[in-house]
């Protein structure tokens, strides 16, 4: 599946750490052979060279691999390795980017166990495992490839993290198989050289008039992971001189449209149209074409690990995936994405934030006795987490922040936290979130 590794091409640099070519896969192939006799292995996916080395093993030794926020809490990592039950648990110092071995003789082909267990965001309890094959992973590279025009001349540059869908499969595993050039830095910033450029709406706002003007000489500037605001569009555009290419798609679907240079209208929130082989509907939609996304095709997940139950309650009865997104849809402008079918899902700062998960840290403080959880709009994360909280006891709001943050990872802490008397509940004992906002 890495083509690029398979015939020692490829180009990594993390940092301050580059290998390339034969090093490069020397050293893949030296963490390979470690994991001789294992079905499953945990990665803590820091970014790092490591951490590169580690995941391209794996996929190279068809070994699972399963990738672990290296910010989550003391909680959400014991739910995520006790629901996944790796046989080995890498971190950076269990890989040596010395160390040197040929690839495995018969690499992993599209037919081997599932390259990856991807944790979701836990929007309606425990985050579930989403079992990504390789031929999933193959298709969405190789359609995102012929969507951009994404070729081995091509130098890939981004800061994203490593332990989920946009850093890991598209930031890493896309160069590996293209065999572009991969530049990861440490923070946003112009690259020499670069091609492409990888990031969510927060880094793109985040960057100065004088860092945009230097990636005039790319040819394409992607935005993910969360909606795009208009200004932040708007400021890209002025100094870059290049309009943001927006993409789509969920840890359970992998990307399943994108916008093509050239061809498709570029407008924040629109995000093109299916990639090669994606079937993509409007689920039971209004008079105006308002709707669920629903999805088709060979990028989907094969399930919640160990959850048949909801992956079942993932499709409708006619086999489709029901994204829980809204939109409308159209073959000339391709896909506009207009919500969420549930309030229950933040994206905040390019994450995807379950609000019961938050909730539920928040509920374990002895003082909380009622907790809810919305989103709302922010200039610079998307979206910004709120807290409202009845309590029996006075507590200061940094307490609170804090107690979430040793439980759950950082981009999970509330940044407004809203002391009320009750919560607005239905007859039937649910929080009426919408008469909170």
């Amino acid at each position: 599946m890495l083509t690029a590794l398979s015939r020692a091409l490829a180009d990594v640099t993390v940092g301050e750490v580059r290998l390339a070519g034969a090093d490069l896969a020397g050293a893949v192939g030296a963490c390979a052979a470690g994991l001789a006799g294992h079905d499953r292995v945990a990665v803590v996916a820091t970014p790092t060279m490591q951490t590169v080395v580690a995941v391209a093993a794996g996929v190279v030794a068809g070994v699972t691999v399963v990738p672990v926020n290296p910010a989550a809490g003391e909680a959400e990592r014991a739910h995520v390795l006790a629901d996944s039950k790796p046989s080995l648990v890498l971190a950076d110092t269990d890989v040596d980017l010395a160390a040197r071995a040929p690839l495995p003789a018969t690499p992993a082909d599209d037919a081997a166990p599932p390259a990856l267990v991807v944790y979701t965001s836990g929007t309606t309890g425990p985050p579930k495992g989403a079992v990504l094959s390789r031929r999933a992973v193959a298709a969405c590279l190789d359609g995102l490839a012929d969507a951009w025009s994404w070729t081995a001349g091509d130098v890939l540059a981004h800061a994203l993290p490593l332990f989920h869908v946009h850093g890991l499969v598209l930031g890493t595993l896309g160069p590996l198989r293209i065999g572009s050039r991969l530049v990861r830095t440490p923070s946003f910033a112009p690259v020499d050289g670069a091609s492409m450029y990888f990031a969510v709406p927060t880094m793109w706002g985040r960057l100065d008039a004088r860092q945009l003007a230097d990636m005039r000489t790319a040819r394409l500037l992607v935005s993910g992971s969360a909606s795009l605001p208009a200004h932040v569009f708007d400021r890209v555009r002025e100094h870059s001189g290049h309009e943001l290419v927006e993409r789509y798609g969920l840890t359970e679907s992998l990307i399943v449209t994108a916008a093509r240079p050239g061809d498709d209208p570029r407008r924040p929130g629109q995000v093109g149209r299916p990639i090669t082989g994606v079937g993509l509907r409007i689920g039971e939609a209004d008079e105006t074409g308002l709707g669920e996304v629903q999805l088709t095709g060979p990028t989907l997940f094969d399930g919640y690990h160990d959850r048949p139950d909801a992956t079942a309650a993932a499709y409708t009865d006619d086999g489709w995936f029901r994204t829980g997104d809204l939109g409308r849809y159209d073959d000339r402008d391709g896909l506009r994405l207009l919500g969420r079918l549930a309030t229950d899902l933040i994206k905040t700062g390019g994450f995807k934030v379950g609000a019961g998960e938050v909730e539920d840290a928040l509920l374990s403080h002895p003082a909380v006795v009622e907790a809810a959880v919305t989103g709302e709009p922010d200039d610079d994360l998307g979206e910004r987490i709120v807290a409202w909280i009845v309590c029996t006891e006075p507590v200061d709001a940094d307490v609170l922040v804090q107690h979430v943050a040793t439980g759950l990872a950082p981009h999970k802490r509330p940044r407004d936290v809203r002391f009320v008397d009750a919560l607005p509940r239905t007859a039937m004992g649910k929080v009426q979130k919408a008469r909170l906002r």
